[in-house]
């Protein structure tokens, strides 16, 4: 019988399947395009390979097709009589596309029983991933928790090690991290996951010099295609390294061509997450409204993602309702119904947060900073990197500057984590200097 690429057996009896199998998975742990067509050649070559049925729907998944995603679980599961690793590897999927609240206890057993099934473990290793959008205070330490039990299977596993690297960087043992994701990105350098771990670490250092350069050059030598997972957000790592460089046209250049393009071609969310938080991000540096833009971005909002439930999207989406100034209450409640029942495990942060980025539009600073301050502690269990959630903090920021209190300003600034010491902030120059 033959093995994927970490010695783990297949049922197929034909090779072709198995190179187009493997083929699509590592595509997928690259965050690459391709990996439909990929899973398409190896179910043309063996229809019946279940794996391959998986895989495909998490491509679909990954390429915001959620119908086909579906679909193909359900042919997937259909086969009866699979071995014990290929069930839990399916059931895995079905869980993440129907059930994703039981997705995670699924993939810390079925990792602990079979440690080098990447296609599983990778749900739960980045920062949209299982563990990311879990709500847990604890969800960065957890993360790292579970990559360190799976480091002794993977050696220097190129996709592993960039997913290690990664995650010990957002907890700053940067001198641990930097060797794995150098290494990841030499082992195979169209790796949007090693080159999205490398652009956080540059954040988190501050360089923004090289953070430029790198992420520049990375996407002209591997001609990163519009279709890679991370397409939109490695051109939005460089836009708001521009930012804070003073160059707001390259990055609103960027906002139309990649991370708020009309024809988005990577997964929708992550334009939800991009789009508005860069906007947002250039009014508190102090540029001026783009009211077009924003009006795009809460149209695409409203389309795509009409109800909530994902706390990730959820307190994107509010900012696009601050801004257009919608009403974020009805959304809100709903959030709360499903805190009350239990299905929403980031609890009280995203409403408070959306209610803050609510009356800091409406300029009534001393509610924002109510409503900010009683979640900036606990704004991990949102979800997102802390790059990204630097948001809630510069917003906060900008609040107690507007209202003249800069003695919280100072303290807020003085518990930042050490490293990324850029504050796009308008105003913060000044305090600074006093």
């Amino acid at each position: 019988m033959l093995s994927d690429r970490y010695g783990n057996r297949l049922t197929t009896t034909s090779a072709a399947a198995r190179g187009a199998y493997v083929e699509g998975c590592d595509l997928i742990l690259s965050q690459w395009d391709g990996g439909v067509a990929a899973f398409d050649r190896a179910l043309a070559a063996d229809p019946d390979f279940p794996l391959a049925h998986a895989g495909r729907a998490r491509a679909l998944q990954l390429a915001s097709d959620m119908a086909g995603a579906r679909a193909a679980i359900a042919t997937a599961k259909a086969y009866s009589d699979l071995p014990e690793r290929d069930a839990s590897h399916v059931e895995m999927f079905n869980l993440m596309l129907n059930s994703p609240s039981d997705a995670l206890a699924h993939v810390r057993r079925h990792a602990a029983r079979w440690p080098t099934d990447a296609l599983v473990a990778a749900t739960g290793t980045n920062i949209s991933g299982l563990f990311g959008i879990s709500g847990r205070a604890d969800r960065e330490r957890d993360q790292l928790d579970f990559l360190a039990a799976l480091a002794p299977h993977y050696g220097n596993d190129w996709w592993f090690n960039g997913h290690y690297g990664m995650a010990l960087s957002e907890l700053g043992f940067r001198d641990r991290a930097r060797p794995l994701i150098e290494r990841s990105l030499a082992d195979r350098s169209r790796n949007t996951g090693a080159a999205h771990a490398w652009a956080h670490y540059l954040y988190e250092v501050n360089d923004t010099t090289a953070a430029v350069a790198f992420i520049r050059s990375w996407i002209a030598e591997t001609e990163l295609p519009r279709g890679a997972t991370l397409y939109g957000h490695l051109h939005w790592h460089l836009a708001l390294v521009l930012l804070e460089q003073g160059n707001i046209e390259e990055g609103l250049r960027l906002f139309d061509k990649a991370f708020g393009a009309d024809d988005y071609r990577a997964p929708l969310f992550a334009k939800m997450l991009d789009a508005p938080s860069f906007l947002w991000r250039a009014e508190l540096a102090g540029h001026p409204r783009d009211a077009a833009r924003w009006q795009k971005v809460y149209d695409f909002a409203h389309a795509t993602f009409p109800s909530p439930g994902f706390n990730f999207i959820d307190w994107h989406v509010a900012l696009a309702d601050a801004v257009h100034g919608n009403d974020v209450e009805p959304r809100v409640r709903q959030i709360e119904a499903l805190i009350e029942a239990g299905r929403y495990p980031s609890g009280a942060t995203v409403p408070a947060a959306a209610r803050g980025f609510a009356a800091f539009e409406r300029g009534d600073y001393p509610a924002a900073i109510t409503a900010l301050e009683s979640m900036v502690d606990e704004r991990v269990r949102m979800a997102g990197s802390r790059a990204q959630l630097d948001l809630v903090e510069f917003t906060l920021l900008k609040a107690y500057l507007a209202s003249g209190r800069n003695e919280n300003a100072r303290r807020l600034m003085s518990k930042r984590r050490p490293g990324p010491t850029g504050i796009p902030v308008a105003g913060i120059e000044a305090l600074v200097a006093a």
